[in-house]
C-alpha cells in the first residue's frame, strides 16, 4: 500500500469523470430537453427519486426545484404526498434495473403521472416504462473500474443535469438567482 496519495490518479480520475459526464449530457437530443421543461411547466407536484447515490443526486435536484417555485417532494420522506394523474416524476438510475426503482414506477404509471427516466441504460426494464427517457451515455471501458468505480460517472452526469436543467428551467421561466434565494430555506 502506498504511503502517500497518488496526485496523477487524483488529477487523471477527476478529468476522466469531468470528461465523460460532459460527453454523457452532450448526448441529450435538444427534443428531450424541450419535453422535460414542459412537464416540469405542467405538473401541479413533482416527485424524484433513485436509490442509494442516485437518490442523493435526486434530493439534490428536488431542493432547486422547489427554490424555482415548483412544488417538488422526494418519494420515500415521511411528508411527501401521493402521487396522482397529472404529476411528473422523476427516476435516476443508472442500470434501471433495481427493484425499488421499477417497483416506483409501476406505481406512477399505474396512476397515470408522467414518468422521466434518467438511466445509462435505454434497454433498461425502467427505461422502457418512461413516458420521457433521459439517456446519460456512460463509458464501458478499461479505465473506467479503476478511475470511476460503480456508478460515478453517472452520477456525476446526473448532478450536472439536474443543475443544467434548472439553468434552463430559469431561462424559460424568468428565474433569477435573487428569485430563487427568496425561496431558500433558512438555516439556523
Amino acid at each position: 500500500m502506498a504511503d502517500r496519495a497518488d496526485s496523477t490518479v487524483f488529477l487523471r480520475a477527476d478529468e476522466y469523470i469531468a470528461a465523460h459526464a460532459r460527453s454523457a449530457l452532450a448526448h441529450i437530443d435538444p427534443s428531450t430537453l424541450a419535453r422535460v421543461v414542459e412537464l416540469l411547466a405542467r405538473s401541479p407536484k413533482i416527485f424524484v427519486y433513485g436509490a442509494g447515490r442516485s437518490g442523493i443526486i435526486g434530493r439534490a435536484l428536488a431542493m432547486r426545484l422547489v427554490q424555482a417555485g415548483l412544488s417538488a417532494y422526494v418519494i420515500g420522506e415521511s411528508v411527501t404526498p401521493i402521487v396522482q394523474k397529472g404529476d411528473l416524476v422523476l427516476i435516476f438510475s443508472n442500470r434501471g434495473e433495481s427493484y425499488s426503482s421499477i417497483q416506483t414506477a409501476n406505481i406512477v404509471r399505474r396512476e397515470g403521472a408522467e414518468l422521466i427516466v434518467i438511466t445509462g441504460r435505454t434497454s433498461s426494464k425502467l427505461a422502457h416504462a418512461a413516458t420521457v427517457l433521459v439517456w446519460l451515455k456512460v463509458p464501458d471501458d478499461p479505465d473506467q473500474p479503476r478511475l470511476a468505480p460503480l456508478g460515478t460517472v453517472f452520477e456525476a452526469a446526473s448532478l450536472r443535469f439536474g443543475d443544467a436543467l434548472i439553468a434552463e428551467w430559469m431561462r424559460v421561466r424568468g428565474e433569477t438567482e435573487e428569485s430563487m434565494r427568496r425561496r431558500h430555506a433558512i438555516m439556523v
